[in-house]
């Protein structure tokens, strides 16, 4: 299973891939939009786990790219706000399967991406 996680904060991110690669995932750990662009251009992930904040760019245009690039990948949304907290994330963006917040603990994001992953 390949997973793509675009989060801003590094500690989060790295907490992130060490749990999912615990769980057998290869993962690549970006923080910016133009990283993630970049990851999606040679690598087919099936789960997106992706920062609704990105200090270094557009969340929503790495998911729309993902969408054309890579039309089977899905896309976890995480988030430390309340934006798009209504569920309108999901009108917003056709790859979306969830919406979590960034506090979630990790072992229940590692479940999400591999039933979702599954799903596909």
């Amino acid at each position: 299973m390949n997973v793509l996680i675009v989060e801003g904060n590094p500690d989060l991110g790295l907490l992130w891939k060490r749990h999912l690669e615990r769980q057998g995932a290869e993962v690549t750990l970006v923080n910016s939009q133009e990283e993630a662009i970049l990851a999606l251009y040679g690598t087919d992930f099936e789960i997106i786990v992706l920062d609704l904040v990105l200090d270094g760019g557009s969340a929503l245009a790495v998911a729309d790219f993902a969408s054309y690039r890579r039309p089977d990948a899905r896309v976890i949304f995480v988030t430390n706000t309340s934006f798009f907290s209504d569920g309108s994330i999901f009108a917003h963006s056709p790859n979306a399967c969830a919406y979590v917040q960034s506090g979630t603990p990790p072992e229940d994001l590692a479940a999400m991406v591999e039933h979702y992953a599954a799903v596909r």
